[in-house]
């Protein structure tokens, strides 16, 4: 009988010990503590991967992105900016375009700051001025952008510039403070060719292009 009672005893007693190690999980209790590094598994870092220089005709003018004359420059490019790529870049310049516009047809002087430089930015509000002192508004759409391509690209310094010639059409309106219509239709969209160039500081933490130049295409 006292055998008995010991053995009940002993069996209690380690019953609450081991209790007390593991405990009861109640969904409130810390998260155990993490264990010695050397005792965890070895995280393995991937490291990207380089870009691979652009080889052949089916990837340097792939979909037109890139004019002939403009691939030595985009080579140097991509050899100063690994993280470097076409078709997003050339997107987003799509994408600038359009902002552009719009932001100049509508006055809005702060987006265009926001897009643009210094010079092209005096440009666009000097011709917002002359155009509000007229009295007039721009009622135009963008119908579609028909081409985006890269014809040159350099780098000088820290500085990237890409110029890129787009060919688009536009529906333009001019009216008056009246609402009356000055010039153009909205009916017939007008076939424009722009070279567009778009600068950044490769050493700068902003990922933003901004546009520095516009003019007419031959």
């Amino acid at each position: 009988m006292y055998v008995i009672v010991i053995l009940a005893m002993i069996a209690g007693f380690l019953a609450l010990r081991l209790y007390s190690v593991l405990g009861k999980r109640t969904g409130h209790e810390q998260e155990p503590a993490l264990r010695p590094a050397e005792e965890r598994a070895k995280v393995t870092i991937v490291q990207p991967r380089p870009v691979p220089e652009m080889a052949g005709d089916s990837v340097r003018l792939a979909d037109g992105l890139i004019a002939p004359g403009g691939e030595a420059g985009v080579r140097a490019l991509i050899a100063a900016d690994r993280g470097f790529d076409v078709p997003q870049f050339v997107d987003g310049a799509k994408a600038a375009y359009k902002m552009v516009l719009e932001a100049f047809w509508r006055g809005d002087r702060q987006e265009l700051e926001w897009l643009c430089d210094a010079d092209v930015l005096a440009s666009f509000e000097e011709a917002i001025a002359a155009r509000e002192a007229e009295g007039h508004v721009l009622d135009n759409r963008l119908v579609r952008i028909e081409k985006a391509q890269i014809i040159d690209a350099s780098v000088t310094g820290r500085l990237a510039e890409v110029s890129l010639r787009f060919e688009a059409d536009i529906a333009a309106v001019t009216r008056d403070k009246d609402g009356h219509v000055v010039a153009g239709s909205l009916t017939d969209a007008i076939g424009t060719n722009d070279i567009w160039t778009f600068t950044r500081d490769l050493r700068s933490t902003d990922p933003n292009w901004k546009l520095s130049e516009t003019d007419e295409a031959a």
